[in-house]
């Protein structure tokens, strides 16, 4: 069996790698998890006047409340009038006060972007010159402290849930329908209901203030809550409660007259066997169809209800992304919750219903077909998502999709070893029946030799103490099969994997996908060069690594007019995912190195959060400059980065 499954193996994977590059070398345009890619007047611009309104232009069109753009002057005042309004696509704006006095104002965002996440940040322009401002932005975020670890360990428990209430309910009626019966497996699927019930409860409650304020008191706050309920998450949290109630009673008919054995009698011997009558096989089949549509519809809907909310429902080809999604939930769930069910019953079977080698092949058969599904939507998501092939190691996104490959690599491999302990098992323990029909003659012993004493009590209790002895005895000897201990080691080695795998999943989806953050950063960078163009001032880029802690990146120079005489200068520095942070020191030195002059050091003022300025730094002539920038993010960790340019 092992040597016809490798080259299916193998030929899958080359179809599969063919497949990847095939989609990523075609991806096209596409958007989701929004950001801004555009403002006017743009960030650390400086205006001759004050202007009517502040505009925002994100990747993706966004939901807003009063509050979602505010303008903050110097002194930390709200200058903003009226609440935002959608001018024209993606392009939001907020009126501002008339006569608005010189200095440095703060825009601060906050919105939610189509694929249910919240987005914030903030940036800084000028009135007349730059002034200094009493406003902090440092981590203008959303969906932190502790409601964000709270939001985000709901998501992971919601995951969690319908994992292991889906894959273990399809492991029963697909792989082993007397595991109906084991309380065991019982209690597993129970409990994933319950904690999937308990987390979009939680997460209902926690969506309002995640998305807006982010304080814990108002996570019961009712007018928060309404206003959830008539977003597009809310609705989908809703919907997936009430199909959770259909899945309790899916439940309850499952674990209850899909588990009731058949009718018994007693014969002369004292053996209990099971009375032969189709209708009751009829009626098991029947019940068996039915619990396999309505399970299926029921699990479909609740992976539906992630769908519909989040990634998949923006961007090209949402229509299809959608119901792939589906399969791709669905398919997670059937081979990682059926893992989880199997690595039960294979330690917690009771003796007289043993987990058999059919219900492992039958996992093994189902597990191989949830991997094929699994790899191939998975691929299709990665497209949508990353767009090119640099996105897979220049964003976050696509260096967290690494690691889930990597994770779901290892896992196929270890699933592979499961499948060769699976070839090789052998039934070492008799079935149920077979345990029926050995008990009688035990029974019949015992009665020959007691009632002779006129014990037939004796005789009865004699025989119970026997069977389970053999029970006890079958157990042993079931697990000491060596094929039957490779196989629980590899699957408990699979789930633990498929535990850090789940917990990479979750973050993933609350990350901005790489094919969105590169397209921000285009579009950013086409609107600095064209501002640029226009003014004649210089913009460099120089990432920076001072090796400490959060010591990584990027210090951005803005030198205007860039030209001999006076100029003004800005630094901004930020992190690697683009948002702004304060370090404790810049420094900047201009050399011209082919007529000896220099470095001439500029200290610039902080303005505000990760932007400092200089004005009337002196070129004095023009030539190919050296530009170092000194950053100290702590106080021994430091790190000078340098460009040459061509000032004047």
């Amino acid at each position: 069996m092992t040597q016809t499954i490798a080259p299916r193996i193998r030929t899958l994977v080359l179809l599969l790698l063919a497949a990847t590059g095939l989609l990523l070398a075609g991806a096209g345009q596409a958007s989701a998890h929004a950001a801004l890619s555009g403002s006017d007047p743009q960030q650390g611009a400086v205006v001759d006047k004050a202007p009517a309104q502040v505009s925002l232009t994100f990747t993706e069109q966004v939901s807003t409340s009063d509050d979602s753009l505010r303008v903050l002057d110097p002194k930390g005042q709200r200058v903003d009038s009226g609440a935002p309004s959608n001018v024209s696509g993606t392009t939001y704006s907020v009126k501002l006060h008339s006569g608005l006095p010189d200095g440095t104002y703060t825009v601060s965002y906050q919105v939610v972007s189509a694929d249910s996440h919240p987005v914030a940040g903030a940036y800084t322009f000028s009135i007349g010159a730059p002034s200094p401002t009493t406003v902090s932005v440092t981590d203008e975020t959303v969906g932190g402290g502790v409601v964000g670890w709270l939001y985000g360990f709901g998501r992971y428990m919601s995951y969690a849930g319908f994992i292991v209430l889906v894959g273990g309910a399809a492991f029963v009626l697909a792989c082993w329908q007397r595991g109906s019966g084991v309380r065991a497996l019982q209690r597993l699927v129970v409990s994933g209901w319950i904690t999937l019930t308990a987390a979009t409860i939680g997460l209902l409650l926690l969506r309002g203030s995640y998305t807006s304020s982010g304080e814990a008191g108002d996570i019961f706050d009712l007018d928060l809550l309404g206003q959830v309920l008539q977003t597009k998450t809310g609705a989908a949290l809703v919907s997936r409660l009430l199909l959770l109630a259909a899945a309790a009673l899916f439940i309850a008919v499952l674990f209850g007259a899909y588990a009731r054995p058949s009718p018994t009698t007693t014969l002369n011997d004292g053996a209990s066997r099971r009375l032969p009558d189709s209708r009751d096989d009829e009626e098991k089949r029947d019940l068996t169809f039915g619990l396999a549509v309505g399970g299926v519809v029921v699990a479909a809907g609740l992976a539906a209800s992630w769908a519909m909310s989040e990634h998949a429902s923006v961007g090209i080809q949402a229509g299809i992304a959608m119901p792939v999604d589906v399969l791709h939930l669905l398919a997670v769930a059937t081979w990682l919750g059926g893992l989880a069910a199997l690595l039960l019953a294979l330690y917690r079977a009771p003796a007289d219903n043993p987990l058999d080698t059919t219900a492992v092949h039958r996992f093994s058969t189902v597990a191989f077909s949830s991997v094929v599904t699994l790899v191939a939507t998975g691929i299709y998501q990665s497209w949508r998502q990353l767009g090119s092939w640099s996105a897979l190691t220049d964003t976050r996104y696509g260096q967290l999709l690494l690691v889930k490959i990597g994770l779901v690599v290892l896992l196929v491999g270890v699933a592979y070893i499961s499948r060769r302990w699976t070839a090789r098992l052998a039934e070492t323990v008799p079935t149920a029946a077979e345990v029926v029909e050995k008990e009688p003659a035990r029974a019949r012993a015992g009665k020959g030799s007691k009632q002779a004493d006129g014990d037939s009590e004796r005789a009865a209790q004699l025989a119970r103490q026997q069977a389970a002895m053999d029970a006890a005895r079958q157990k042993r000897s079931r697990d000491a099969d060596p094929n039957r201990f490779g196989l629980r080691r590899s699957v408990l080695a699979e789930a633990g994997v498929a535990v850090v795998l789940l917990a990479v999943t979750t973050v993933l989806t609350q990350t901005e996908p790489g094919r969105t953050e590169e397209e921000a950063k285009a579009a950013t960078s086409s609107a600095a060069s064209s501002s640029d163009s226009a003014s004649g001032a210089l913009t460099l880029d120089m990432p920076f690594d001072t090796g400490g802690e959060d010591g990584k990146g990027v210090v951005t120079i803005d030198l205007d007019p860039a030209g001999v005489g006076a100029n003004e200068i800005h630094v901004y520095v930020t992190r690697p995912n683009g948002r702004a942070f304060d370090i404790p020191e810049v420094k900047v030195a201009f050399t011209l190195e082919s007529n000896d002059i220099g470095p001439l050091p500029v200290v610039p003022d902080h303005i505000t959060t990760g932007h400092w300025s200089a004005n009337g730094v002196q070129i004095p002539m023009a030539g190919e400059w050296e530009i170092a920038v000194t950053v100290r993010t702590s106080d021994i960790d430091q790190v000078t980065v340098d460009k040459n340019a061509q000032i004047g």
